[in-house]
């Protein structure tokens, strides 16, 4: 990363940098094999998501994101995974209201490559030819509904 000059009275710039990155927890079941290599049927795929943040003494964020996957077709389960991919982050300068989206939608954006080869390599693994490939998420939008859903129930409850 380079260094951005800074001239006095410069607002400071703004950095975020991951640390580490992990596999926090990891599950595949495959129940059905090897029947259920031979396809018969394009399988109905329920994908869930769930972004997660907590700071640490040390001035930095754990952020985790939570990807289940489940893989049916008519003739039963093909696959389940449960993937928790977690990153270390360092974030400098970022202004107090922009540090919730940058943790849940930044942070997760940036992990979530990562998260997707190691699904893709497990399900190759796993005997499924083609390896099943998650499509991009769009976390911001995702950050807004469950923002939404929260102040909904919120504002239910109060009433």
């Amino acid at each position: 990363m380079t260094e951005t000059p800074v001239t006095p009275g410069s607002p400071p710039v703004p950095n975020m940098q991951i640390i580490a990155q992990f596999i926090r927890d990891f599950s595949f079941e495959n129940p059905r094999a090897p029947n259920s290599l031979r396809m018969e049927s394009r399988p109905e795929i329920d994908l869930g998501v769930e972004m997660s943040a907590r700071g640490r003494e040390d001035g930095m964020f754990e952020v985790d994101l939570k990807l289940n996957v489940r893989a049916t077709t008519p003739e039963g389960p093909m696959f389940n995974i449960e993937l928790v991919y977690g990153g270390l982050f360092q974030l400098v300068n970022i202004p107090p209201e922009l540090m919730e989206p940058t943790l849940l939608v930044e942070c997760p954006r940036y992990l979530f490559p990562f998260a997707r080869r190691v699904i893709a390599d497990v399900t190759a693994d796993g005997g499924f030819v083609p390896p099943f490939f998650l499509e991009p998420i769009d976390f911001a939008s995702l950050y807004t509904q469950q923002k939404s859903q929260l102040q909904n129930q919120a504002a239910a409850g109060e009433a």
